[in-house]
């Protein structure tokens, strides 16, 4: 069984593996899991999501609005979104505005992608890369994880 937490209302959605994970909406809110694009997130939604999605790995953008690699990055992680949903989650935390989370990650350079699975962390990256780079960069550390 699949869990997935809802980009919307954060409620933790269970679903078979073999159903269109596409395709699925929530079962408290109604809104589509997957929309196609990153999830922003704050410091309480992240444990969420570390905690509730399972059987889906979560890729994490640190980031800050004042980052010239950050923004651009940004619409590389936004188009990387597009081609991995719903096989992966795409998440975004601000790291100005959650500067806790980012210390208890271990970030000291920005952008930062996290992978995780099942909550754990198995592969990280700190530097701007374009969607394909960041796709080929994910697909290698789950192979590995």
């Amino acid at each position: 069984m699949v869990q997935i937490v809802c980009p919307n209302c954060a409620a933790a959605n269970r679903m078979p593996p073999e159903r269109d994970a596409g395709a699925a909406k929530c079962g408290r809110c109604g809104e589509a899991l997957f929309q196609g694009r990153p999830v922003d997130v704050d410091a309480a939604r992240l444990q969420v999501h570390r905690r509730a999605n399972q059987g889906l790995p979560v890729l994490l953008d640190v980031w800050a609005p004042w980052c010239g690699p950050c923004r651009l990055m940004a619409p590389h992680f936004a188009a990387a979104a597009q081609r991995l949903e719903p096989r992966v989650r795409l998440l975004k935390l601000n790291a100005d505005e959650a500067p806790e989370a980012s210390a208890a990650l271990g970030v000291s350079g920005i952008p930062a992608l996290i992978l995780l699975k099942d909550g754990r962390e198995v592969a990280r990256n700190a530097g701007a890369m374009t969607t394909d780079q960041i796709i080929a960069w994910m697909n290698q550390a789950l192979a590995t994880a």
